[in-house]
């Protein structure tokens, strides 16, 4: 891609569906972003069109904003749903209007994972997760109800780590550890448990599982 997106396809990818990447628009400005390398055409029917890898990158470059917190700072922009990742001084919310959002974001994934995987397969982590290793593991351990830390209140934190796609999860030992890798596991994940050299503290290494 040598020229930055229109106007209006920047609006089309902004407007994209922020878990799965299905786009809405006309067919032209569609077509205009396959051309781009922004989008694919899903080739089963109803043929809905989505971002590639590129077009979420393009998505996410739009809505950082230079007033919002570093990287590390797991407070979600407001607005924008984003899985607790934990670590956070305020409480996590919780309550119905929450669950649903989960609800709705991990079906939402999981119908990506049958749309982008070559076998359309859900049983396993898809590209989109292998780039979002955080939100991707955060989604999966919220959606299964685990509880995240926040607010002084103990649960998971995910982290990311100098491993390539791998994802360091921390949560009070012993049950709650192993309920944490129990949930990664099932959703596709490759999860081993560790121990740190300095602290003694036992923690989880989770990555995407590829067969």
């Amino acid at each position: 891609m040598t020229r930055p997106p229109t106007a209006a396809q920047r609006r089309v990818i902004d407007a994209a569906d922020p878990v799965t990447g299905r786009l809405k628009g006309t067919e032209s400005q569609l077509d205009a972003l396959v051309k781009r390398g922004l989008a694919f055409r899903h080739p089963r029917p109803p043929h809905d069109h989505f971002l590639t890898p590129a077009g979420h990158r393009v998505r996410e470059t739009a809505a950082a904003a230079p007033e919002q917190p570093p990287a590390t700072d797991p407070t979600p922009a407001a607005g924008v749903f984003t899985a607790h990742v934990g670590g956070t001084e305020e409480p996590a919310e919780t309550g119905p209007a929450r669950v649903r959002e989960v609800h709705s974001a991990w079906q939402g994934l999981l119908e990506l994972r049958r749309m982008t995987n070559p076998d359309g397969a859900t049983d396993r982590p898809c590209s989109w997760e292998r780039g979002h290793l955080v939100p991707a593991a955060a989604l999966a351990l919220e959606a299964a109800g685990h509880a995240p830390e926040a607010g002084g209140a103990p649960g998971y934190r995910v982290r990311a780590t100098p491993q390539p796609e791998a994802v360091a999860v921390h949560a009070p030992e012993g049950e709650a550890l192993r309920a944490c890798a129990s949930t990664l596991e099932r959703a596709g994940w490759q999860v081993g448990e560790y121990t740190q050299p300095r602290t003694g503290t036992r923690y989880l290494l989770a990555s995407p599982r590829r067969v």
